[in-house]
């Protein structure tokens, strides 16, 4: 092999190992950026432009990339989606905005973006961004502010938040209490005032009635001899109760007969209680089966018992109320609407 084409192998044994190289590099990248504006109004925003310029086929990034402010006094408020242009050539354009904000005046130097792809790093060059501040005669031309004196006056502003929020709660419940009190005077007071009193049922009649009712339910023919004399005490010490006035119902029975004999008005029959009463006992707590006739006769028993302490009063007013109007009926009218004597 002669000089001329060993030189030859080597150029081309040269160009793929380049063309090699350039195919599996990192490649190159430009980065470049630029403001809307170098003056900004404290508080107002404007946007970074990033412009990157890269390969097709390799991935970069910002070192920065989740940072919340590009300097100490300048924000970084806002990332919008990048937007890609080909660029042919394998080759593609990144343009990126960053929204920037400050709300303190000065002049400050905007540090240079660092772009990594691989091993390498690209960086942009350096920019200045002067916040100016606010004056206080301008505000309502740049924020379409008004002056103090503009606003008409207005009783809410004096209020708390809570309230002024939350107004239609309160008339809510102002509402349900003025329906609350209207309810009670007018329906219910008004009921209790106009309610007619219960006349109470005389003891004696009281007892005869349950007695009665006592009777049509057979409860000692169907086998309840306990109910039926538990019933028929009842009966009997609610009525002593309401006809002497005696605490019966809290009362044992030989507390009862003890008292009761004591009585002018229950002396004659007083024995036929007690029978009443220690029949009750033994059915009640001995579990004794009593005959048919000893239930019938304990109900005669306290039947008669209730008739013999009746009251004697309402008697005595139903003859007298009855021979007055006999008499009445008897004596005949004379001319001018006077009877005659």
């Amino acid at each position: 092999m002669n000089r001329y084409n060993l030189l030859k192998i080597s150029v081309l044994s040269t160009a793929v190992v380049a063309v090699s190289l350039s195919a599996f590099g990192n490649g190159s990248a430009t980065i470049s950026t630029r403001l809307d504006s170098t003056d900004l109004l404290m508080g107002k925003q404007t946007a970074l432009h990033v412009e990157i310029i890269q390969d097709k086929n390799v991935i970069g990034g910002f070192t920065n990339e989740l940072a919340d402010t590009i300097c100490q006094y300048v924000e970084i408020v806002g990332r919008p989606e990048a937007d890609t242009v080909d660029l042919g050539n394998n080759r593609i354009q990144i343009n990126r905005d960053l929204i920037l904000q400050s709300f303190d005046s000065g002049l400050y130097v905007l540090p240079p973006l660092q772009y990594v792809i691989g091993s390498d790093t690209f960086e942009s060059s350096q920019l200045s961004l002067r916040v100016m501040p606010v004056n206080v005669d301008t505000l309502a031309d740049i924020h379409g502010y008004k002056s103090v004196e503009e606003f008409p006056f207005n009783f809410l502003d004096l209020l708390p938040d809570f309230i002024v929020d939350y107004w239609w709660l309160y008339l809510l419940i102002i509402f349900i209490a003025v329906a609350g009190v209207c309810v009670y005077l007018f329906v219910i007071k008004k009921e209790n005032i106009v309610a007619v009193p219960v006349k109470l049922v005389p003891p004696y009649e009281e007892a005869m009635q349950r007695l009665e009712e006592l009777k049509n339910r057979k409860l000692w023919q169907a086998g309840q001899e306990k109910e039926y004399y538990t019933e028929l005490t009842d009966i009997l010490r609610n009525y002593i109760d309401r006809r002497f006035d005696i605490n019966a119902m809290e009362m044992t029975s030989s507390q009862i007969i003890s008292t009761l004999r004591k009585n002018k008005e229950t002396k004659a029959v007083n024995e036929q209680l007690g029978k009443i009463l220690e029949m009750a006992d033994f059915v009640k707590f001995a579990k004794v089966r009593p005959l048919p006739d000893d239930n019938e006769a304990s109900y005669q028993r306290a039947v008669n018992f209730v008739n013999e302490t009746r009251p004697v009063i309402a008697e005595v007013e139903s003859v007298q109320d009855k021979d007055s109007k006999t008499v009445d009926a008897q004596t005949p009218i004379a001319e001018g609407g006077q009877k005659n004597s």
